[in-house]
């Protein structure tokens, strides 16, 4: 399936949804933001990294931030911190400059590796929309995370596609219901931006369709033969 422009989704956006679908929801489908240390310090990173329209060369290395990038199949679009274009005999013309390069996407992040593969869906989903735009093929990039300074190298294997394809479908299903999804509260709720206005542990609570059949079915059940 092809997606028309005016209904990508932001590419972004596929983190929080493997995060938490009911975060991702709030957040695109209720437009619903809050601010918290996490989002703040991370939106100071990646204006650190972007530069949009920005060109370095070094060598045979050819370094490019704020890239847009889109994709039909995903439904997607948004920007690439960083990609880097390393040249290579199997690689792809860039106008301007002479032979073929690489691409490889480097997304920042400013906490440290997370226990989920939310980051990896991410840099992957970057991945996918640069090989539609340069018609290309890419097996890998780097995530590089702000609290220990270094780069995690992350390969674009045929599962983590899929798992990126099968997110894509997901969301835009959501949207097309305008659809917010109850999800069972974690620990993860604490480190959510949109805890206050969530109220995870509100959606333990029983619904009241369901706490007047059961206090009926009580009484039933306590109610004396003769009464």
């Amino acid at each position: 399936m092809m997606y028309a422009e005016e209904d990508y989704l932001m590419l972004s956006g596929i983190q929080h949804f493997a995060f938490c679908r009911r975060q991702w929801a709030m957040i695109h489908i209720e437009q619903q933001w809050a601010e918290n240390y996490r989002t703040t310090a991370g939106e100071l990173l990646h204006k650190k990294a972007h530069d949009e329209g920005s060109f370095e060369k070094r060598g045979d290395l050819l370094i490019v931030r704020g890239l847009r990038i889109s994709s039909h199949e995903l439904g997607f679009s948004g920007q690439c911190d960083v990609v880097e274009f390393r040249q290579d005999k199997h690689g792809i013309e860039l106008f301007g400059y002479d032979g073929t390069w690489n691409p490889s996407p480097v997304e920042y992040k400013h906490g440290s590796p997370k226990e989920n593969n939310a980051d990896e869906l991410q840099l992957c989903a970057q991945a996918i929309c640069l090989e539609e735009m340069f018609q290309t093929r890419i097996s890998d990039g780097y995530l590089y995370y702000g609290e220990n300074r270094r780069r995690s190298h992350v390969e674009f294997t045929d599962g983590l596609r899929n798992e990126v394809k099968k997110a894509a479908k997901e969301m835009h299903a959501l949207l097309q219901r305008g659809y917010t999804p109850n999800v069972k509260p974690t620990k993860q709720c604490k480190a959510c931006s949109l805890e206050s206005l969530c109220l995870p542990k509100l959606q333990k609570a029983i619904k009241v369709r369901k706490y007047i059949e059961q206090n009926i079915k009580a009484n039933d059940d306590t109610r004396e033969p003769n009464d």
